[in-house]
């Protein structure tokens, strides 16, 4: 950015005290603070809106790329249909129609696998020996 060495930075402040005088050199000084101060604002909100043009814009391409991969994926793999689906789960009830359900032929029924319940067994004991065959 803009590079100052001492040497400079002195001769800077000796023209101001010697234009501006001693008098008006504090007051000066915060004036030229609060104009450097919006210029620093300014920069940092066109630094801000900038990063935010650029998040979307790698946000609209990712998009694009997830929307290309998932049409690839669905190509390779599409989707089975509800007969092809049933024969893989045999132990699958279909839901029971009530009134509750819609009744939409266009929807996909849901199927949800049943947990195959074994009863616990029970460590088995040990047999007491006949003390009168030892």
């Amino acid at each position: 950015m803009l590079d100052f060495n001492f040497s400079e930075m002195a001769v800077v402040a000796l023209v101001a005290l010697i234009v501006i005088g001693p008098k008006d050199l504090p007051k000066a000084l915060r004036v030229i603070g609060y104009w450097v101060g919006k210029a620093r604002g300014v920069a940092r909100q066109f630094r801000a809106g900038f990063d935010e043009m650029v998040r979307e814009a790698e946000l609209a391409e990712m998009e694009k790329k997830w929307q290309a991969e998932n049409e690839r994926i669905m190509r390779e793999h599409p989707a089975l249909s509800p007969s092809a689906v049933a024969p893989a789960l045999p132990d699958a009830d279909p839901a029971p129609e009530t009134d509750q359900t819609p009744h939409d032929d266009h929807a996909a029924p849901v199927m949800v696998e049943k947990p195959v319940v074994t009863p616990a067994q029970l460590p088995a004991e040990p047999q007491p020996q006949d003390k009168a065959a030892s």
